[in-house]
């Protein structure tokens, strides 16, 4: 099979999407559970009539906070990738020849035979050596690439989907029933995401959801009891 169909093939691995997957369901279910939270608080506290706007303010705020921090975590990551991608092409510089014999040495410990690395290791250095060490040296892959903005913005929006959901059910039903239907609301909420992350990541359906439900579920008794507490 040619080298081109490996990779073709390859673009439909899972891995491919891991940074605004990751990205896109931390913001969901950060949405979802600090939103929730937020609002039964508030409401556990006493204070109903501002729940709009609390929701709406917490839904703000979480999203350019989850977005500047997205986007920071990530960068870092790009830096170090380009830190290694001038590094790689200093060695290549001053010494191709041993570099050459690094490639090798990869491919030997990988199990192929001497004289097989060394014609795969020049082959690959002749067409693109700096992209053979990064890719197989280094493990950096095109498709994995760190991309900032990409994470920003896709964080910032399933923080602000999430967020939505809870808010929905604070602005529905009568004042004492304001606690319940978030709570619904979000529970309903996790399941979905935990349902997509499940499905997107090839991942086993119950237990993905049930480890979003439990960790959301412990982030919102918690605050609704500090939310108890600060109303006596």
């Amino acid at each position: 099979m040619a080298l081109e169909e490996v990779y073709k093939r390859n673009e439909h691995h899972r891995g491919s999407k891991a940074g605004w997957l990751r990205a896109a369901v931390l913001g969901a279910n950060d949405g979802l559970v600090s939103n929730a939270s937020l609002l039964i608080g508030f409401a556990a506290a006493g204070k109903s009539d501002l729940l709009g706007v609390a929701g709406l303010a917490g839904i703000a705020a979480g999203s350019m906070s989850m977005a500047v921090g997205e986007y920071i975590s990530v960068q870092s990551q790009a830096d170090i990738e380009e830190s290694d991608r001038l590094m790689e092409i200093e060695h290549l510089q001053i010494d191709p020849e041993g570099e050459l014999e690094e490639l090798t040495q990869i491919y030997v410990e990988r199990g192929l035979p001497r004289e097989l690395a060394e014609q795969v290791a020049q082959t690959l250095s002749e067409k693109d050596a700096l992209e053979a060490h990064l890719r197989d040296e280094l493990g950096h892959f095109e498709e994995n690439k760190a991309r900032p903005m990409t994470a920003a913005i896709a964080s910032a929006i399933s923080f602000a989907i999430g967020g939505l959901i809870p808010l929905l059910g604070a602005l529905v039903g009568s004042t004492h029933q304001k606690i319940v239907l978030i709570i619904l609301f979000a529970v309903l909420g996790l399941a979905g995401t935990g349902s997509i992350a499940s499905r997107l990541a090839g991942s086993p359906l119950i237990r993905t959801v049930l480890r979003v439900l439990i960790g959301g579920g412990l982030g919102m008794a918690i605050t609704a009891g500090i939310g108890s507490l600060a109303h006596i």
